[in-house]
Formats: structure tokens, C-alpha cells, sequence
């Protein structure tokens, strides 16, 4: 095998159809819905970019904490010779963990963006000679197929983005994820935990605007693909706690009365004054909790981290 190979399992026109689907549904919904996966597109992932280096925002550094101080526990945990990472994007942190991992041969980046995916891979068998990289573009929230590689396998999932998905979308995706594995194989999971409430709201509200214009790129990424007309400036970004389901929701609130057209889909949305249309959940948890999801869906938790002020945690779980 050559040290970067390139797989696509995502149609090409599969893209332009989620979006069709998921603007279709979420727009016909009450209340209605767009998924925070359509904020990535080149100006969104500047954006997030930004967002990661603001004094607010502290997962992003939480993370790179544990994973500079605990790649080395990781890695004689895991015992990994293949790495498996869902949403890898550039593989920045990743690398933290593919330099502890010393028994590595098989590096396997899973992402919808082949360009990401490539820049990185190829920067990776550049650095790194004698490790193979197999790219994925695949959607890893839907079925998804690994290639043969040697055992035992760390699958992470790093970021918080499995507190993306509602409480039913977590169950099915980690029962998918352990059906990837073999016994003994393990999954690396980064969690937001619960905290202060100003805390989490500023993370997703801050002073300079960021995450308002991060939140509101949703909206020019269905006007350029979908001939919409959303005005962003017609709405606020709005970011709340809800303590009752333990997690930030952000919003778009409409400022006027208002009709949005999308022509692609023959479909107009009327918003009325003060309406408000869901972009994101973003839940955080507790170690309790994280145990019991992982636990029904086969997983069982052995080993868990937090950066220092107990704000964010790698937990290690292991299919049995």
C-alpha cells in the first residue's frame, strides 16, 4: 500500500442532497431546524478557526491539555496500530496522539472535505515515514465501512461533537461506532462537561461577534447553493442554557415579520417577528452519564481525563 491512499465512500452529489433534505425538513418544522453541520463550509471553517482561539471558547484548549499530557497514558492503554479518527479535518491535535502512539502503522482520517483530508494526509506521510494513511470521505453520522487494518484499532472522536447529536442520535451513532470495532478495540470520546452557566454562554456568545457571524453563515451557505434569500442581517444570534437537558442551544431569531424564498426546493418560509430557528444543540456532560451511554451501547469506560480546572474529558472506553 502507498503511505497516502485516498477512499471515497460519499457520492459525489450526496452533499448537495443532504442539504436539499435537511433544509426541506428543518424549514417545514415547528420550531424550525437547520443541523450545525451546514455552518462548515471554507468561511464557516475560518470562522470556527477564529472561534477556537477566543478567550471564551476553552474547549479547544481544554482538549489540547489532556492530549499534551495524556497521549502517553492513551497510547499504552490503547496499545493502538491503527488510529481511527472521525471529523478529522486538518488532524492537528491528532497529531499529539499519533506521535505517542509508538506501535502505530495505519493512520485512518475520516472527513467529508477530500481536500482537508488530503493536505493533511500528505503533510502526515511527510513527516512520518513508515506510517500509511488511508483517507476516508465518508459521512461517519451514517453507515460507515473501515478498511482492513491491524489491530488493536483507537477509534477517536474528538471536539465535543458527538454532544451535537440529540440524546436518541447519540445511542444510534455509538451503537454504529461499536459495531466498528472488535473486542478490545477502543473508543477515544471528547466530551464538553457541564459548568457555570456564563461560562458555557459566553463560549458560544462572545464579545467580539465570532460565533454570531459563525451562526449566521448557515444562512449564506443555503442562499449560494439553494438560490435562498436569507438577509443574516435580518437576524440575531442568539446562544441560552437549558438546564433541564444540559446543553447550549444557538439560535437565529428573526427580527421582522419575514418571507424567505428557496427557489431550489419551490419553497417559501414565512418567519414571524421574534421567531426563532434552531442551528445548533451543543450538550455537555457528566462522567456518570457518559458511562451509561457508552455502557448500553457495548462500550465499557476504563479510563477517563480532564484538563486542569475540570472543564473538558477524553474518556477511553473498550468494546467487549
Amino acid at each position: 500500500m502507498s503511505p497516502l491512499r485516498v477512499t471515497r465512500t460519499l457520492p459525489e452529489d450526496a452533499t448537495d442532497a443532504a442539504l436539499r433534505a435537511d433544509v426541506l425538513n428543518g424549514l417545514t418544522a415547528t420550531p424550525k431546524t437547520l443541523p450545525p453541520k451546514w455552518f462548515y463550509d471554507a468561511r464557516g471553517s475560518e470562522l470556527f478557526e477564529e472561534i477556537t482561539e477566543l478567550p471564551e471558547y476553552y474547549p479547544t484548549r481544554a482538549e489540547r491539555e489532556i492530549l499534551t499530557a495524556r497521549s502517553g497514558e492513551i497510547a499504552d492503554a490503547s496499545g493502538a496500530r491503527t488510529l481511527v479518527e472521525l471529523g478529522s479535518g486538518s488532524s492537528e491535535k491528532t497529531r499529539l496522539l499519533i506521535d505517542a502512539l509508538t506501535a502505530l502503522e495505519v493512520y485512518v482520517p475520516v472527513d467529508v472535505s477530500e481536500s482537508a483530508l488530503t493536505q493533511a494526509g500528505r503533510a502526515l506521510v511527510a513527516e512520518r515515514p513508515g506510517l500509511t494513511v488511508h483517507a476516508l470521505i465518508a459521512d461517519f453520522t451514517g453507515q460507515l465501512a473501515l478498511p482492513e487494518t491491524p489491530g488493536p484499532r483507537l477509534l477517536a472522536f474528538l471536539g465535543g461533537t458527538v454532544g451535537n447529536l440529540l440524546p436518541a442520535e447519540r445511542a444510534v451513532f455509538l451503537a454504529r461506532i461499536r459495531r466498528l470495532l472488535a473486542p478490545g478495540d477502543a473508543l477515544l470520546l471528547g466530551t464538553d462537561l457541564v459548568k457555570d452557566e456564563g461560562v458555557l454562554v459566553r463560549a458560544y456568545d462572545d464579545a467580539a461577534g465570532v460565533t454570531a457571524e459563525f451562526n449566521k453563515n448557515v444562512l449564506a451557505v443555503v442562499d449560494r447553493e439553494l438560490d435562498a434569500d436569507f438577509d443574516p442581517d435580518a437576524f440575531d444570534h442568539v446562544a441560552l442554557w437549558d438546564p433541564e437537558q444540559e446543553w447550549i442551544e444557538m439560535r437565529l431569531r428573526s427580527r421582522v415579520a419575514q418571507t424567505v424564498k428557496v427557489p431550489a426546493l419551490d419553497l417559501a418560509v414565512d418567519f414571524a417577528a421574534g421567531e426563532e430557528l434552531r442551528t445548533e444543540v451543543s450538550a455537555k456532560f457528566r462522567r456518570d452519564g457518559v458511562s451509561a451511554e457508552l455502557a448500553g451501547a457495548g462500550l465499557e469506560l476504563t479510563h477517563w481525563w480532564t484538563d486542569s480546572e475540570g472543564r473538558f474529558a477524553l474518556s477511553l472506553s473498550v468494546a467487549r
